[in-house]
């Protein structure tokens, strides 16, 4: 007698990413079983930044929500700025208590190499909403300048 099974399709897809989940595990050593964004460790956390420029000056736009701003340091040295900082667990929510921890905790720091053209004596940091905006005004002489393109004046032929 036939029976009748049903047909799972992506039972195989699941086995294989299985594989290849527990392959990963092993590799990069994380704890088995836990998701991969649980084994983020305090080193790989870093604040997203964005940078962009004009005429006039470089600007960084780094997130750090929830941090104090008596946490956040922003240090140029040799033409590497470098932006430091630690988001602090709150005293009063105990590591047994969570169920559930996506945010990151602990020290971080970011490093951007910083363009000749810049000016680090006149960089200036603010902290507003948890973004820290910090201006890098350029140098005089990289500022893009129109330079006049001068004809001499032809002779009349006596």
């Amino acid at each position: 007698m036939k029976s009748l099974v049903r047909w799972q399709p992506f039972q195989e897809l699941t086995s294989l990413q299985r594989q290849m989940n527990h392959l990963f595990d092993s590799f990069f050593g994380r704890t088995p079983g836990m998701p991969f964004e649980e084994n983020l460790s305090a080193w790989e956390f870093g604040p997203a930044a964005d940078v962009y420029e004009d005429d006039q000056k470089l600007t960084f736009k780094v997130e750090v929500p929830g941090i104090d701003e008596k946490d956040v340091k922003v240090e140029v040295e040799n033409n590497v700025l470098t932006v430091r900082g630690e988001r602090r667990l709150e005293k009063d929510i105990k590591e047994e208590n969570f169920r559930r921890k996506e945010r990151h905790y602990g020290a971080f720091s970011r490093s951007f190499t910083l363009p000749t053209s810049v000016d680090p004596d006149k960089i200036e940091a603010n902290y507003t909403h948890g973004v820290l905006s910090i201006d890098m005004p350029k140098r005089a002489e990289a500022k893009a300048r129109q330079i006049r393109v001068n004809v001499p004046k032809t002779l009349k032929a006596a």
